[in-house]
């Protein structure tokens, strides 16, 4: 008989925190990092239009449209679908089930190919929402498996984790892309061009033997992720309890039951002073938090004086790692300040360095300038991310329904992704980049004025 684990143990909050470290690969590897770099391979022209959908459109059109209609559809189903959860009390099962469908799309983005562009955006499309929709059901549970007094620290662990696992695995994966002989891919030239004793036609073999043993990597490192994300999450699925059964049977009437759920929980949301100011706040600053996380690259791309092209790689790829790497001391920091300071207050301060980045960034041109944002974006962001979750996690209301109210945080997040994302391409498009970084500076300073109205205590 399977044994079971009292709330508040080490066991349990150690293999609910594994979970991080099991399923953000994703984002690094595929996400971030090595997808991207595939998918401008696939085209012989950066300036080449894709076609889909019967429109022919830029190539990071297609993948920025799919992006913002994934997060659409999360923010839409996740209130069903945890309603559907907590109805049945069974909500392992659908965090099961999303990481099973986020590992299968990272398999699928092995034969990721523009003969064939609608299945492949399905498998695009089907790790991503595998991605975020379970997360719905993992961050459900942290009031389950920890006590208030535990969260902060736990939703840290499992941050510091995530980062971690992440880097780890990323760091092999670029391995196998920038050096693929070491791993094993072929390599080699033609026996006629190699005794040729033509040097540059003998180069130029080998670079391209080079260049078809990288995009072979990269292929390989889309499978490596499927198995990390559905390998480690394992022991997680194993220690952890199903979930608050109520045996209750899945019926036709359970989809309008989540329905129901979400208006029961918006309006007890109206009767939570406390619980709903801070959703206003986190709202606001989520929205650029994640506007600038997700464009951070692109911005050094684009407006970095990189000395070369090889330069820009590296210094790209390098960046990322340093906001991994930062954001575990970030995360632990937080944690500790949160619990000598308080959860509002040092979310202030945070977003207050936030506002300073935004205003850093306008006027950065070196690869060292960029170096030292990308080091304080993994301070701050590790540290925004772990306390945000904790924190709304310890304002909930005594209730064993825990998942609806997290679909609410997560619905927030979403939309607040679609929007920032909206209004950062908007000014990018009428300016610049670098205006349009300054402009999010006003979110974080609306995000800290939202966030000193949060009452200290519990009121209605």
């Amino acid at each position: 008989m399977k044994k079971t684990f009292e709330k508040g143990t080490k066991k349990l909050i150690d293999a609910w925190a594994f979970y991080d470290w099991a399923n953000s690969v994703y984002t690094l590897t595929i996400a971030s990092s090595i997808f991207p770099i595939f998918y401008s391979n696939l085209f012989e022209d950066k300036n080449e239009l894709v076609s889909a959908f019967d429109f022919e459109m830029k190539q990071t059109v297609l993948i920025s449209i799919i992006t913002a209609f994934t997060f659409l559809v999360v923010a839409f189903s996740s209130p069903i679908l945890s309603g559907i959860a907590d109805y049945v009390g069974n909500k392992k099962t659908f965090m099961k089930f999303f990481c099973y469908m986020g590992g299968i799309g990272c398999f699928g983005l092995y034969w990721f190919n523009l003969d064939y562009i609608h299945t492949s955006i399905l498998f695009y499309f089907m790790g991503l929402l595998g991605y975020w929709e379970s997360l719905v059901f993992y961050n459900s549970y942290l009031p389950d498996i920890a006590f208030e007094e535990q969260q902060d620290a736990a939703s840290a662990k499992g941050f510091s984790l995530g980062y971690i696992g992440s880097v780890l695995l990323l760091i092999v994966n670029l391995g196998m892309v920038m050096y693929p002989e070491l791993f094993g891919f072929d390599t080699s030239i033609s026996n006629e061009i190699a005794n040729s004793g033509d040097e540059v036609a003998i180069a130029n073999a080998f670079e391209k033997a080079k260049n078809a043993a990288s995009f072979r990597a990269m292929k390989i490192s889309f499978i490596t992720v499927g198995l990390w994300w559905v390998g480690f999450s394992q022991y997680t699925f194993y220690i952890l309890p199903i979930g608050v059964s109520k045996g209750h049977k899945v019926t036709k009437a359970v989809l309008f039951n989540g329905f129901k759920e979400l208006k029961s929980v918006w309006v007890e949301l109206k009767g939570n002073l406390r619980l709903k100011r801070y959703l206003n706040a986190f709202f606001v600053f989520s929205m650029a938090v994640q506007t600038i996380m997700l464009m951070a690259v692109y911005f050094g791309e684009k407006e970095i004086a990189w000395g070369s092209d090889e330069e820009k790689t590296i210094g790209l790829i390098v960046s990322v790692l340093v906001i991994q790497l930062v954001a575990i001391v970030g995360a632990i920091l937080t944690s500790k300040a949160s619990s000598k300071f308080g959860n509002i207050k040092t979310l202030i301060v945070i977003n207050l360095i936030w506002m300073l980045v935004c205003i850093y960034a306008y006027f950065m041109e070196t690869p060292i300038q960029f170096y030292i944002a990308a080091s304080i974006v993994g301070l701050v962001m590790g540290g925004v991310q772990s306390l945000g979750r904790s924190t709304y996690s310890k304002f909930l209301p005594e209730t064993q329904d825990t998942t609806s109210y997290f679909s609410f945080y997560d619905v927030a997040e979403k939309i607040g992704i679609v929007i920032g994302m909206l209004i950062f391409a908007v000014v990018d498009q009428i300016s610049s980049m670098r205006y349009a970084i300054l402009f999010l500076f006003l979110f974080f300073l609306v995000g800290i004025m939202l966030l000193f109205r949060v009452p200290e205590t519990e009121t209605t």
